[in-house]
């Protein structure tokens, strides 16, 4: 590496160097021996192995067990509004490439350190895009960052009135960040309000009050997997939020659909959904417990559904919570294998990264043993391509979706 660089150094560990040359790009706290010059937090920073060997450079976190989050093993780029603007357009043109234009109406833009944003997540829901900001690094780049992700899109003739910040998650904290969520700047739409429209269905999206960036667009292909198996059943929506899952069984020809969530707000959401698409009729919504329901269901006797789908959130966000998680999902998952007839079909899935695939797929034999029924695999689902999975960042691969037939 040059002498002459302009960024203080940290110099790391054996351990975190071999971390980093295998291609991931966080460096922890305890991996950095030390760091010559000064350095604010989330300034940028070169990583240099104790012999003086760059290792990549990028935002340092004084707060934060992730102290390096690289942007560039390049030596030579530069971190300019030349270099995020490239980053963009190598993001949307992956999106382009990998989605049907119809769906480019609602998607993901950023994911994160998979389009080398670290700790940045960008949703566009029609006219509005969605950001979430976790990283203290992008949150000193996002004046360079917004102002170009909208410039560009618009050139490429997406209409797009604003961006709405929602920062409203306690992680940030973690990088010494304030929380709250509102528009970035003075341009923007009256309100955050908007309307998508994904497999043939419309969607009401507030982006300011809903789940996460507004709705979750990472199923988007799983529910039309749903909507194919779904015609002439009768459907149970486990953890329904604005009821995307149920409508795209009603419109896949479903018998009769039950939407069901815990929170009134979304189950109103998913009705106004329903509605809009004229697909009410045969369908029912109910605020209510999943965990006390499927009980209930099940004590009442009979078979009254033939499939089910289990969509909940994440039950688990750290490894030391697991164990609870994963008795969490047998628990809805061995009630719904008892509540479905021979024959009957069972969707089930997991978003949180720290439950992997073999644990979920130990959990999923251990509910079948039980419920004393085997599972013939129709399909395993990821998630949608505009989330890309980085092999060497399994924090990028998080979603587990499976569509199952009862035998």
């Amino acid at each position: 590496m040059k002498a002459e660089r302009p960024y203080p150094q940290c110099i790391i560990t054996e351990k975190g160097c071999r971390w980093c040359r295998q291609g991931h790009p966080w460096i922890y706290a305890e991996e950095v021996i030390r760091t010559e010059g000064e350095a604010e937090n989330g300034a940028l920073v070169d990583a240099v192995s104790e012999k003086g060997s760059y290792l990549g450079t990028g935002f340092l976190s004084t707060r934060s067990k992730i102290r390096i989050r690289l942007l560039s093993r390049n030596a030579n780029d530069r971190f300019d509004a030349d270099f995020w603007r490239r980053r963009i357009r190598y993001a949307w043109d992956y999106r382009k490439t990998v989605l049907g234009s119809e769906d480019l109406n609602a998607c993901r833009v950023i994911f994160g350190e998979a389009d080398g944003f670290p700790g940045l997540t960008v949703d566009r829901f029609n006219n509005i895009l969605s950001a979430q900001t976790l990283s203290v690094g992008m949150e000193r780049v996002k004046d360079t960052v917004f102002p170009l992700l909208l410039e560009e899109l618009r050139a490429d003739g997406r209409q797009l009135d604003g961006i709405f910040e929602r920062n409203d998650v306690p992680i940030r904290a973690l990088e010494g960040l304030e929380q709250g969520k509102g528009w970035y700047g003075e341009e923007h739409p009256a309100s955050a309000c908007t309307e998508i429209f994904e497999n043939g269905i419309y969607y009401a999206v507030d982006v300011e009050n809903g789940q996460k960036t507004g709705f979750f667009l990472d199923q988007k292909y799983n529910r039309l997997a749903v909507a194919k198996l779904a015609k002439g059943r009768r459907v149970l929506d486990c953890f329904t939020h604005t009821g995307s899952f149920a409508l795209n069984a009603a419109k896949g020809g479903a018998e009769h659909v039950t939407a069901v969530d815990v929170s009134a707000y979304a189950v109103n959401m998913a009705r106004r959904n329903a509605e809009r698409n004229d697909l009410a009729g045969n369908m029912d919504f109910l605020a209510a417990d999943v965990f006390a329901l499927l009980p209930e269901l099940e004590a009442k006797g009979g078979k009254p559904y033939d499939f089910i789908i289990l969509d909940p959130p994440a039950f688990t966000k750290s490894r030391r919570t697991v164990d609870s998680a994963q008795r969490g999902y047998k628990e809805i998952n061995l009630r719904a294998l008892r509540l479905l007839p021979r024959g009957g079909y069972l969707a089930t899935a997991s978003c949180s990264h720290f439950m992997p695939s073999e644990l979920f797929v130990k959990m999923l034999r251990s509910a079948a043993l039980d419920a004393g029924v085997e599972l013939r695999q129709i399909e395993a689902r990821q998630q949608a391509p505009d989330h890309p999975i980085l092999w060497n960042v399994p924090e990028t691969d998080y979603l587990k979706f499976y569509l199952f037939q009862v035998v």
